[in-house]
């Protein structure tokens, strides 16, 4: 049976192509603002285009930041794409504005420091071992899109050591950012999966395979 999976409708641009890629990936896929939905689904997609600024005030229309978080109290998974994943950071910063995310991770979005930018074409990652979503795919290329990045990795590891800490894909641009993020049932792409060609559509299935 496919997993039924919710791409969050907050005004995103670029909506029909994560539905288009998710659905290829083998899930049943409804694009939608609708709260219970969201909250029902066996994952949950948040895309994402544009300003980080932007894409909060489109998230908080909807209640967004309030659907990531219940599903994530609920152990319910959530994948992150592009912007979508950034506004899941303590605050962006852009142009000077400071934006405050969503804040499942601590830290801050702030601009690539490279000789251009945006970022824009196909690049390589570097993956932790362990990776689901990246299974497969070690020397895989993905395609970015974006000038600005979560440039550090700031949630401290779990004093008690009973929680497993996050795996944090890299990637290089003038200077490291983070690629990708595993973390329990919140997972997220600096990079866009539905315009990655096989490799895209392959991490897309990995993920689908953990949800239940």
């Amino acid at each position: 049976m496919s997993p039924n999976v919710v791409v969050l409708d907050y005004g995103s641009g670029n909506l029909r192509s994560a539905e288009r890629a998710v659905a290829r990936a083998g899930a049943d896929v409804t694009v939608t603002a609708d709260w219970d939905a969201a909250l029902a689904a066996d994952g949950l997609v948040v895309p994402g285009v544009g300003a980080f600024a932007a894409c909060m005030a489109g998230l908080r229309s909807v209640r967004g930041e309030q659907i990531i978080g219940r599903r994530l109290a609920g152990g319910l998974p959530v994948l992150g794409i592009c912007v979508g994943m950034q506004i899941l950071f303590s605050k962006g910063i852009e142009h000077g504005v400071t934006t405050e995310g969503c804040d499942e991770w601590p830290g801050t979005v702030d601009g690539l420091e490279a000789p251009v930018v945006p970022h824009m074409g196909w690049n390589t990652v570097d993956v932790p071992d362990g990776s689901v979503l990246f299974q497969g795919l070690a020397d895989a290329r993905f395609y970015f899109v974006h000038s600005y990045a979560a440039r550090r990795w700031e949630l401290a590891p779990d004093p008690t050591g009973t929680i497993e800490p996050p795996l944090v894909t890299w990637a290089e641009h003038g200077d490291r950012f983070v690629a990708a993020v595993e973390n329990g049932p919140l997972c997220a792409t600096q990079f866009h999966p539905e315009k990655s060609g096989d490799a895209g559509a392959r991490l897309l299935r990995n993920w689908l395979s953990t949800l239940s």
